[in-house]
């Protein structure tokens, strides 16, 4: 029997997808469990036994102070020891949403040239000046380099945040993004061209419609928009439409979303390279 990869899914404090995104993963094919935080902290669960760290989505800490802010100071100061082993041996680590607010305030991501732990890009408030749940189309521009972006074009997906807007600390580190090749995915419109800021195909006014960012070695990815919200196609808004063409043409009518292709290549990779 394969032996499946082990996924070590964060909670705890406010955190409120860690259901689905442990559910993703299993969909995929990993085994999945979720843990509170505090038992990483006090020794009682072992991160290096894992092969991916999920960090769901959700309003750790209450979004007090700054999304993510308070978490990400509890794992850096926590389990930053622990946290650089699981990156230097050479593991995964998802960011969804408040994940992903987590990881760029802790400054795994981007990490340009390899500084994990400095922060040079934040999620601000949206321009729109309300919480954003809405679907909206996004493009993979990685080129291929990121491991859980693999084989991925574009994905109508949905996002729900109020603090989504991506910025960078200066233009060098928006370069810097481009010439590391580590924007992952862009927001887009129903054709597939770029947002260029419009609202609300740019459903917060990301710099440069920007959805999601990698570490250099696309092994971090962290992302605004819910990819385990749309793991399964039943929940994709338009599936009644769907299933009814699909009947009309004889086909059989897919059971799989798009997000799940993120957390197969996720299972995919550790299953051949971390196992």
């Amino acid at each position: 029997m394969m032996k499946k990869p082990e996924i070590c899914i964060m909670t705890g404090y406010g955190i409120n997808c860690d259901y689905e995104t442990a559910d993703a993963f299993r969909l995929a094919g990993g085994k999945a469990e979720r843990v509170h935080i505090n038992d990483l902290v006090l020794g009682v669960k072992e991160l290096e036994r894992y092969h991916i760290l999920g960090d769901p989505g959700g309003f750790s800490d209450g979004d007090h102070i700054k999304s993510g802010t308070v978490l990400s100071n509890r794992m850096k100061y926590k389990l930053g020891e622990q946290i650089q082993k699981f990156i230097n041996d050479g593991k995964l680590i998802l960011g969804i949403c408040n994940g992903d607010q987590m990881l760029q305030r802790y400054g795994l991501i981007p990490a340009a040239g390899g500084s994990y732990g400095v922060q040079t890009t934040s999620l601000m408030f949206n321009d729109s000046g309300k919480f954003e749940c809405r679907w909206v189309h996004i493009k993979n521009v990685s080129g291929g380099k990121c491991i859980f972006a693999k084989n991925i074009e574009e994905m109508y997906i949905p996002v729900a945040h109020g603090e989504g807007k991506f910025v960078v600390d200066s233009e060098e580190t928006l370069q810097r993004l481009y010439d590391d090749n580590l924007i992952v995915f862009k927001y887009v419109d129903s054709e597939g061209n770029p947002a260029n800021g419009r609202y609300p195909e740019n459903p917060n006014g990301s710099v440069d419609d920007i959805a999601a960012i990698s570490d250099p070695f696309g092994l971090i990815l962290g992302m605004m928009p819910h990819p385990e919200r749309i793991c399964r196609l039943i929940t994709h808004p338009q599936y009644q439409r769907i299933k009814r063409e699909c009947r009309e043409r004889g086909i059989p009518v897919p059971e799989e979303g798009d997000g799940l292709k993120i957390f197969r290549n996720a299972v995919d990779y550790a299953r051949k390279n971390l196992i």
